[in-house]
């Protein structure tokens, strides 16, 4: 068998340095990452809306074998973030495996040799033994279709692809959302319209972010005494795990949670009716809790107004809602999220027999044997796979478990052969994914709110039931009895 890489990663995000740092530290150097971008960073790459910053404490949001001693923030900015990626990088002398600009178009596997194949935007071919998806839960833009937005007069985008050439001062701008891209954008672009209009469908559950600076005596500690950071961040992520528990069942954690937020919901907005409108009816946690300073304030402003009513159609001056009224607007911001639960635009994927990924999950649920591997798609890895994502902790957490199970994994495809490769036992993958499904009925999450955890379905296809560190448990060990083990050479 004659293959170009060892493995292959699809992403230069976090996942896939994460990726490419494991990979280095289990002796592997032979992989290439596919980046279809110009530099690093994914959706810090992407996201450059005013106000973009990671709703996850710094310290808690990095590599653990990677820290940064001088961030400047509780929490990171995008354009800290980004430079942070570029940093590890430059650091770990990752960028000769990167090969900018190559956006994967399909990936196939070839029965007969046991390899991949993967074809590129420029016509390339490559062929690997071992695949690692790093592409992220958060490439794929979610866009509502809204009758009459074809004739609408002014610019239109979605918050993941902000146009940085706008000048919004002086305009009249409507986003449509209130997730965790909104709360960012609306109190940074208040001051500077005219008019701003924000159409809510749901409200949040927000509590405060209490962001400071990292003072210069901490940043001083974290350099020379890097046990004092390690310690930090064991601090947030146990009290994460805390909160953690309010969504697995605990009620007392749930009702203070309730408490704390609703108060602060009281103590921001001046308006009752505003406040109305901005108080949930759902159990907390349902959805993503969000964390602001300085949204519920932005709605004392006089020029924003909070919209509920269903919007009806897009004209050319604005929006018209189904009450009738015409919203005026120069700009429409969608900040309407991106499509995780579903399998969507994703990448194309054909597994043995030619299998289609995307029809196998339209089929038969959007599913994998720990978020991390698939039956019929042998030698093929996922990070941030199906039901292994968070709502309460770090996601590079998950990811660096996950990566630890494929440094395991990949050992096993290499002491099998040249010719052979692993494929996940189907009975293994459905058992897993049944008790995971029993597990997820008694938590929060599938309570009766409609959210992005849950696919067309209403099946929850996004999150792990669990805390992080019971994912870390269940990943810590590799048993190839859940593998059915090929090797073509023997056919």
């Amino acid at each position: 068998m004659s293959v170009d890489f060892e493995v292959g990663i699809v992403g230069a995000g976090f996942g896939g340095l994460i990726a490419a740092l494991e990979l280095r530290g289990s002796g592997h150097n032979s992989f290439v990452i596919f980046e279809r971008s110009t530099e690093v960073g994914g959706v810090w790459r992407e996201n450059i809306y005013p106000g973009c910053a990671c709703d996850v404490r710094t310290h808690l949001y990095s590599i653990a074998s990677q820290p940064n001693p001088q961030w400047s923030s509780s929490y990171a900015t995008q354009p800290e973030i980004l430079n942070y990626l570029k940093d590890v990088v430059l650091r770990n002398d990752l960028q000769n495996h990167i090969r900018f600009e190559t956006a994967i178009q399909e990936i196939k596997f070839l029965d007969n040799e046991g390899i991949w194949q993967v074809t590129d935007n420029k016509g390339g071919r490559h062929r690997l033994k071992v695949i690692i998806l790093a592409t992220g839960p958060h490439s794929r833009p979610s866009l509502p279709s809204i009758p009459g937005l074809e004739n609408f007069q002014g610019r239109v985008f979605h918050s993941s692809a902000w146009d940085v050439s706008i000048d919004l001062v002086g305009k009249k701008v409507a986003v449509i959302g209130t997730g965790a891209s909104a709360i960012q954008i609306v109190p940074n672009i208040a001051s500077k319209v005219t008019h701003l209009t924000v159409f809510q469908r749901t409200p949040a559950w927000i509590i405060s972010r209490n962001d400071r600076d990292i003072t210069f005596v901490e940043r001083w500690l974290f350099q020379h005494l890097p046990w004092t950071q390690v310690f930090a961040r064991g601090l947030i992520y146990w009290l994460m795990e805390l909160v953690g528990l309010a969504f697995l069942g605990n009620d007392l954690i749930s009702r203070v949670l309730t408490k704390i937020a609703l108060a602060k919901l009281r103590r921001e907005i001046r308006d009752p009716l505003v406040r109305s409108k901005l108080t949930p009816n759902y159990t907390i946690g349902c959805k993503r809790i969000l964390v602001s300073d300085d949204f519920y304030p932005a709605f004392n402003r006089p020029n924003v107004e909070l919209v509920t009513d269903n919007i009806s159609e897009i004209k050319p001056t604005g929006i018209l809602t189904r009450a009738g009224r015409l919203h005026e607007a120069d700009y429409i911001v969608f900040a309407t999220g991106f499509i995780v639960a579903d399998p969507d635009n994703y990448l194309r994927v054909l597994g043995k027999g030619g299998r289609v990924l995307t029809a196998e999950w339209e089929k038969y649920g959007t599913q994998a044997y720990l978020g991390i591997t698939v039956a019929g798609f042998p030698n093929m890895t996922l990070l941030l796979g199906p039901n292994s994502g968070l709502s309460h902790s770090s996601a590079l957490h998950v990811m660096e478990s996950q990566m630890k199970y494929i440094a395991m994994y990949l050992a096993e495809c290499m002491k099998a052969g040249d010719k052979a490769f692993l494929d996940v036992k189907p009975e293994v993958q459905d058992l897993y994914n049944a008790q995971l499904q029993d597990r997820l009925t008694g938590t929060v999450w599938n309570s009766g709110c409609k959210s992005w955890y849950l696919d067309r379905n209403g099946v929850n296809t996004t999150i792990f039931p669990g805390l992080t560190n019971r994912y870390r448990r269940l990943t810590a060990a590799f048993d190839i009895e859940d593998y059915l083990v090929i090797d073509q050479q023997k056919y």
